[in-house]
């Protein structure tokens, strides 16, 4: 299987897009080009995202919101939007889903990480749709 690309999408790309690239990316490897923007993104990422993700021992902290390019998603394999409807350009022949999330900016710790486990299950069952049950507990 040649190495798939997830793009996560969410408006400011600085939670959930970000929960859920750095996550893939700790579980996948090299095994998927993973990356993410924003519509509207931020200048910085969420410190209490980055604490969250901390927790799973999962370092957000040099991470820098991208906006989202036409490019990025016409690269991309597998589209994951998080919140920011019609901002992404669709491209026949990709696979898209709306993943619906609680968007963390301006939420409590306990929000967050409530999020942050939706986003890491969500990945899971993703990686064990890419790679088959084994790989999302390597």
């Amino acid at each position: 299987m040649t190495t798939p690309t997830v793009l996560f999408v969410c408006v400011h790309n600085a939670g959930r897009s970000q929960m859920a690239a750095g996550y893939l990316e700790s579980i996948a490897g090299d095994r998927v080009d993973v990356r993410s923007a924003g519509s509207e993104p931020r200048e910085t990422i969420n410190p209490v995202a980055v604490e969250a993700m901390a927790e799973l021992g999962i370092d957000l902290g040099a991470r820098q919101p991208k906006l989202l390019t036409t490019d990025a998603v016409r690269e991309a394999d597998v589209v994951i939007t998080m919140g920011c409807g019609d901002a992404c350009p669709i491209f026949p022949g990709k696979r898209y889903e709306d993943w619906e999330l609680t968007d963390p900016a301006g939420q409590p710790i306990e929000v967050v990480r409530q999020v942050r486990d939706e986003i890491r299950a969500r990945v899971d069952a993703l990686v064990a749709e890419l790679y088959g049950r084994a790989a999302a507990s390597d």
